[in-house]
């Protein structure tokens, strides 16, 4: 499987029921990732997309089991279709969802009308915004040390 189908998966699975725009600001989130140059995606996978999508605990649509369940809604079981390779290409030829934030690294579904903060646990990321059922965290300064 290349990488761009990869991608194209990942946004299916991970922001398909949030439309265009919920696309498109996951597709940003995966590549900010790529163009960070500190922190644990700079050293971890070193600007590179599939080791992005690839990292050990990144994304729930990457796993096969999740908390101890059958995951089948996966990047191995679903295939895109050619809005999510449309996608996919927009944040591949350098696009930015200027709604999600040009530093945004992270997203999550809290499966609630607030988005908590801090985020991740760790307290690398701080709120920025929520789209659609997404909420979008920025780096702090401490995420340059992780």
């Amino acid at each position: 499987m290349t990488t761009r189908e990869l991608f194209a998966r990942l946004i299916r699975c991970e922001a398909e029921g949030e439309g265009e725009d919920g696309m498109r600001a996951v597709a940003t989130v995966c590549m900010n990732r790529v163009r960070v140059a500190y922190g644990e995606y700079q050293r971890v996978c070193e600007g590179d997309l599939r080791r992005v999508i690839e990292q050990y605990c990144q994304f729930s649509c990457c796993k096969s089991v999740i908390y101890g369940e059958r995951n089948d809604q996966n990047v191995w079981s679903m295939t895109p279709l050619p809005e999510h390779y449309r996608v996919a290409d927009w944040a591949l030829s350098g696009n930015v969802h200027t709604g999600a934030g040009g530093d945004a690294l992270w997203y999550m579904n809290p499966f609630s009308d607030t988005c908590p903060d801090p985020f991740p646990r760790n307290g690398s990321g701080y709120w920025y915004t929520r789209i659609n059922q997404h909420c979008f965290y920025n780096p702090t300064n401490s995420y340059a040390q992780t």
